[in-house]
């Protein structure tokens, strides 16, 4: 696939994305992140600010609060309001006992600068196989990769290769695993990791697959999909 081309279909996304109506904080956050990923003017900032709590949260949820944290880092925004209400709703080192939102937690408060040793300690040690999936591995690794970066250290880097590979492992012969989202987690996963040579087969794969729209995803997940593949898409060009 030419360069042109490839830029003819993220221009294309971010056009049909303009036209969406956008209001969770879920998509909020993702488009905010696409947009800056790619350096263009963002009016999703303001929009995502407003639905803030007075508390520094969003939705009282940590999912949400770490998404909509890691979409503003990469417009070097930072609430120190809302990385105190994250790590005020840790408990016995996680967050909810969960591994998506000890993983979002975690990420978004390195992406806010802000190390948390012992909740990633907590999910290395209680991976298991009910978390053997390529999505929640692929967060996981997100991450602990990203805590590790931040921390200056190699803590997890054995233990990060093995389930990169294991996810590279888990991809189809088309490039890409199945479900576009999963898909998304898995490269941005695998570039953090230091797997951008095996990467580029994933990559087309995604640029095969997006709609004449310009949308990638489903009907009920387009906006969020789309995107997620956008940040993908410009993360690969930087890395």
């Amino acid at each position: 696939m030419s360069r042109n081309l490839e830029f003819d279909i993220v221009e294309k996304s971010f056009q049909w994305l303009s036209t969406q109506q956008i209001q969770s904080v879920k998509e909020l956050s993702s488009t905010l992140s696409a947009h800056a990923r790619w350096a263009l003017p963002n009016p999703y900032i303001t929009r995502l600010i407003l639905k803030q709590e007075k508390n520094g949260s969003w939705n009282s949820s940590i999912r949400d609060t770490a998404r909509a944290c890691s979409a503003l880092s990469t417009e070097g925004i930072v609430f120190t309001a809302s990385v105190r209400w994250l790590l005020a709703r840790k408990s016995n080192n996680s967050w909810n006992r969960d591994v998506y939102d000890t993983a979002y937690a975690l990420a978004a408060l390195t992406d806010m600068e802000t190390q948390d040793k012992n909740g990633c300690d907590w999910l290395y040690e209680h991976y298991c196989p009910a978390w053997e999936q390529v999505g929640t591995t692929s967060l996981i690794i997100t991450a602990l990769k990203k805590q590790d970066n931040l921390a200056k250290t190699k803590t997890f880097e054995t233990f990060i290769r093995e389930k990169a590979e294991w996810i590279l492992s888990k991809r189809g012969l088309d490039g890409g695993w199945k479900y576009i989202s999963t898909s998304n987690l898995a490269i941005q996963a695998l570039l953090l990791a230091g797997f951008k040579e095996e990467l580029e087969a994933s990559v087309h794969w995604l640029l095969e697959n997006v709609h004449e729209s310009g949308a990638w995803g489903n009907k009920n997940d387009e906006i969020n999909a789309t995107a997620l593949t956008l940040s993908t898409l410009g993360l690969y060009k930087k890395t």
